[in-house]
């Protein structure tokens, strides 16, 4: 496994990002997209770094941005539109190191809102959309194949408004029992659902 920590040009500056990849042969791409960047969120988040080694373990190099105005990004918080633009300007510059890898997008939270947003630009194997902060901001409709994964004890996010608005569109969900809106204690059961979505 080799970590490359670069600070890739985009709109707001250049954007922190920790790239984790398991050399040999490699399957894919995952873009990672941390919780809100104003309530502590970053790419060391546990639930993030969780859905990367989850990834590498599988062949998969993973991908994970701070937002702008996060650690060593430059730029600030954007409501999730400067942060869509920053996503995709990430993506186009590693694409440009790992040609012809598919993409896969996991987003936790705030990050699900950014992801969900992306994928409208990228084309992706897989959205995944982690505790996804529905009553937060306004989600449009996403791809049939998408996934939700939550725990049906999320405080934050209420669990019935995560699975009207999954079940609204037909998506696949997995709900983990017990499991508030960081995971805690939950994080192996994470993996594993995880794991069951990704196309890794």
């Amino acid at each position: 496994m080799k970590r490359y920590k670069l600070r890739i040009p985009a709109a707001a500056g250049k954007l922190e990002t920790v790239i984790d990849d398991p050399e040999g042969e490699r399957r894919g791409l995952l873009l990672v997209a941390h919780p809100h960047p104003l309530h502590g969120g970053t790419l060391d988040n546990k639930v993030v770094t969780t859905l990367a080694k989850a990834a590498n373990e599988a062949g998969w190099v993973s991908v994970r941005p701070n937002f702008r105005g996060v650690g060593m990004s430059d730029g600030k918080y954007d409501a999730g539109k400067g942060e869509t633009d920053d996503l995709l300007a990430v993506a186009r510059f590693v694409e440009t190191n790992y040609p012809n890898l598919p993409w896969a997008l996991a987003g936790f939270s705030f990050g699900a809102f950014v992801q969900h947003r992306l994928r409208q630009q990228l084309d992706a194997r897989r959205l995944i959309l982690v505790a996804p902060a529905v009553t937060l901001y306004e989600f449009d409709p996403v791809p049939s194949d998408s996934v939700v994964i939550f725990g049906d004890a999320d405080e934050l996010i209420p669990s019935t408004a995560m699975r009207a608005w999954a079940e609204q569109q037909h998506l696949t969900m997995k709900i983990i029992p017990d499991a508030g809106h960081f995971f805690h204690g939950k994080l192996r059961e994470l993996k594993q659902a995880f794991m069951e979505a990704c196309p890794c």
